[in-house]
């Protein structure tokens, strides 16, 4: 198995990990103590420092000797957080619990936007770097379809807590295998001699460089609605006559997604910022036509499609990424566009829970607004024209706001003519 191969392997197996935490604290929570709310304070204080964690991560990560075993480091401390809940969690104190999800949550950005930073010094330059974004975004939305599926599997065969065990052991195997990448290849790692990127750097490239602050503004405000999408089915599927049919829904929604992502994803021939507003409102459109259904299967046919449009979103904006995000700055910026989504999700989860008592298909037009909003605000955030030479290797200083940054050295769209689909 090849380098990028092996990261594909060790970013599945993370991802897998992290998609299976909320529903198997609650699961363990509630089998323990009886109480759903006390599995919810858990995944509350394992999520919360994400986005507080994620411009720290980054600038450790940029500026770390010796990358390997700082991701190393940062998937084993993920795992072992994942491994000490599986025997606290109902059986020590509940400030030990919450101290545990804390620490293991810090380390969450790298499992996400750290892991995907990555990808720039594993794949070359060209076509098959925004390919390989393609398949990186895949990992997100199989472990998004298989990880509910094995927890549930488990926990109905056995307990709640092998379901975590699971989980752990997952982020485990993905701990190994990030121990094998080449990480010395390609330039990953900083120069001996290249200026050290303070920790407000990642977020002044995000906000001075037009096509990193467009995206990451779009997607933010989607992840409001995104975030919500799991409760508001939920509801929508008890409206419909079938009170368990909120998982029949978010499964076709993740299973159209990963179909998106393999499919339209890998077309490197759209330039990315056009794909994430087709996206964006592509989903908000077919969630809209959601609200008009009829029943639960025109729904989750619906939400298949939304999923479908979806899928490329995230191929579009790691692409954007990693072409515009200075040298010295990169892994911030991923870190940080991912915490930044991940609190906007728990920001919509919440304000659809005070607003739970609202019809169902009012909150989902909510949702679909905030999606056609989202690729509207990208629409009008984006530059227009060819933007200028961005500041070369190692510079932190990005492009200031009277003109957008080019891509960086190397990026995929520096070569001339026209990219193919083909895979890679």
């Amino acid at each position: 198995m090849g380098g990028f191969g092996r990261y594909l392997a060790a970013a599945l197996a993370a991802r897998i990990a992290s998609e299976g935490m909320g529903m198997a604290v609650v699961l363990l929570a509630l089998e323990r103590t009886g109480s759903a709310a006390y599995g919810a304070f858990v995944l509350t204080a394992w999520l919360a420092p994400h986005v507080l964690a994620a411009p720290l991560a980054g600038a450790a990560a940029a500026r770390s000797r010796r990358p390997r075993l700082f991701h190393v480091c940062t998937l084993a401390g993920f795992a072992a957080a994942v491994a000490a809940l599986t025997a606290l969690l109902g059986r020590s104190p509940v400030p030990l619990v919450l101290a545990v999800a804390v620490l293991g949550g810090s380390c969450g950005p790298m499992v996400t936007g750290g892991l995907s930073s990555l990808v720039t010094g594993l794949v070359p330059a060209g076509p098959g770097r925004d390919r390989a974004y393609g398949w990186d975004a895949a990992t997100y939305n199989a472990a998004a379809v298989t990880a509910p599926a094995a927890v549930g599997l488990v926990a109905a065969l056995g307990s709640a807590g092998p379901a975590m065990a699971v989980l752990a052991a997952s982020g485990a195997l993905a701990a190994v295998l990030a121990a094998t990448l080449p990480y010395g290849d390609q330039g990953a790692g900083p120069a001996p001699d290249a200026p050290r990127a303070g920790l407000g750097a990642g977020l002044a490239a995000l906000w001075r460089v037009r096509e990193l602050r467009a995206v990451t503004s779009a997607t933010t405000l989607a992840f409001v609605g995104i975030g919500s999408l799991t409760t508001v089915s939920v509801l929508l599927a008890a409206e419909l006559g079938s009170p368990g049919g909120g998982g029949v829904l978010m499964t076709a929604f993740a299973v159209g997604a990963l179909g998106g992502s393999l499919t339209l994803g890998r077309i490197t021939s759209v330039d990315p910022g056009r794909l994430v507003r087709w996206a964006l409102a592509g989903t908000g459109a077919a969630l809209a036509a959601a609200v008009l259904a009829p029943s639960l299967a025109v729904t989750a046919a619906l939400f298949a499609v939304a999923g479908v449009c979806d899928g490329p979103l995230l191929t579009a904006t790691l692409r954007i990424r990693s072409e515009y995000a200075p040298d010295g700055v990169r892994t911030q910026v991923f870190t940080l566009g991912a915490g930044l989504k991940l609190t906007a999700a728990s920001a919509g989860a919440a304000l659809v829970g005070i607003a739970a008592e609202a019809p169902a298909a009012a909150l989902l037009t909510g949702i679909a607004a905030l999606l056609l909003a989202a690729a509207l605000l990208h629409a009008l955030a984006v530059p227009r024209g060819p933007g200028r030479p961005a500041a070369r290797t190692g510079s932190t200083a990005p492009a200031g706001p009277a003109g957008p940054t080019g891509p960086s050295e190397g990026s995929a769209t520096t070569a001339a003519g026209r990219r193919t689909p083909e895979g890679p």
